[in-house]
């Protein structure tokens, strides 16, 4: 092993890279990876030094079975095999036991299907592989196409590979493609999204799981990281709906006695408050709402908030602002007159 600071870090950047399964790097690729970490230190290293590195790794004492092969026109090198490292330690009893523990209660979530991965995980540990009971239970529609994505875009998004995603809309059959840098898998109402950003204009996309084709791996495509916090970008909405032009609304409703204690325990969205310092003037404002408790919330209106605020049916009134009173109201008509032709 080498022993000054320089050849350890390259040491270690070279054992990394090599060893990643999802990506093809070059020389060049390996070279710059390594001065990117070295510029911490200020110091650099040639592609030359980086190949001699190469040639010590597959020689004494490490011994290391290096692949070179070409991959869309690109010379790769790596590990033949991508769970060898150079600095691999053997882990201890306490540590095996706390990780296969780990992976234990991973693979006992009820309703993420694909993953499969866990297991070959624990053979790769040497971790005995038991028949678990289930302890932990998500809500899982069984209806839902397409779940058994979850794993393999888990996958890209932890190794940071760009993906190319075949799609459909519910309307259209039409099938369209987008490749994107995958950031974030997101779960609302039973069904679930892939978050990232378009490779075009890196604008930030979200599709269904079920509405996914294929999902088609882009190693060659460099993999840019999220610019921004994703969590803060669907704090102010109610699902994953981010409608271009809108803006934040201060909403104000009523919840009749029957509905009232759901609200309050299962908030619409995570800015509701109960009204109590202008309870007096509301129920001025609005008289006949004698009963029941007035609530707040500040998000921008999208489908899935109107939808919500519906679900309640008489039991939930909209009272401000006037824009998404309308909406809600424009909804239940066109509703009743579809009722009404039913009763014809």
């Amino acid at each position: 092993m080498p022993t000054n600071k320089n050849a350890v870090i390259r040491y270690k950047v070279l054992d990394e890279m090599l060893s990643d399964r999802c990506h093809f790097y070059d020389i060049n690729d390996l070279t710059e990876g390594c001065n990117d970490k070295l510029l911490e230190f200020q110091m650099s290293v040639s592609r030359r030094c980086i190949e001699k590195d190469i040639k010590a790794l597959e020689d004494n004492p490490f011994y290391a079975d290096i692949e070179r092969g070409s991959y869309y026109g690109k010379h790769y090198i790596k590990y033949a095999d991508s769970t060898f490292s150079v600095f691999k330690e053997k882990l201890s009893k306490e540590e095996k036991n706390l990780i296969h523990e780990l992976l234990n209660t991973i693979g006992l979530f009820e309703g993420l299907e694909n993953f499969n991965w866990l297991d070959k995980f624990k053979q790769g540990l040497g971790l005995e592989i038991k028949k678990q009971t289930t302890v932990i239970s998500f809500s899982n529609n069984p209806c839902l196409v397409n779940s058994n994505l979850l794993g393999t875009l888990l996958d890209k998004m932890s190794n940071q590979v760009v993906i190319e995603i075949r799609y459909h809309k519910f309307l259209h059959s039409e099938i369209k493609s987008i490749v994107l840098h995958p950031y974030l898998l997101k779960q609302y109402n039973d069904r679930w999204y892939i978050v990232g950003a378009s490779s075009t204009d890196n604008k930030i996309l979200h599709f269904a799981l079920d509405r996914i084709e294929e999902v088609i791996p882009k190693p060659e495509i460099k993999f840019v990281p999220c610019r921004e916090n994703l969590t803060e970008r669907f704090k102010d909405i109610v699902g994953v709906t981010l409608l271009d032009g809108e803006q934040l609304e201060h909403i104000v409703f009523w919840v009749g006695d029957a509905s009232k204690d759901y609200v309050v325990t299962k908030p619409i969205h995570n800015s509701q408050t109960m009204v109590k310092d202008e309870e007096a003037e509301l129920r001025n404002k609005y008289q006949g709402l004698d009963k029941g408790a007035f609530f707040t919330i500040d998000c921008i209106p999208n489908y899935e908030l109107i939808r919500e605020l519906c679900s309640f049916g008489k039991e939930l009134l909209v009272l401000e602002p006037k824009s998404i009173r309308d909406k809600i109201c424009i909804r239940i008509s066109e509703m009743n007159e579809q009722y009404c032709k039913l009763r014809t």
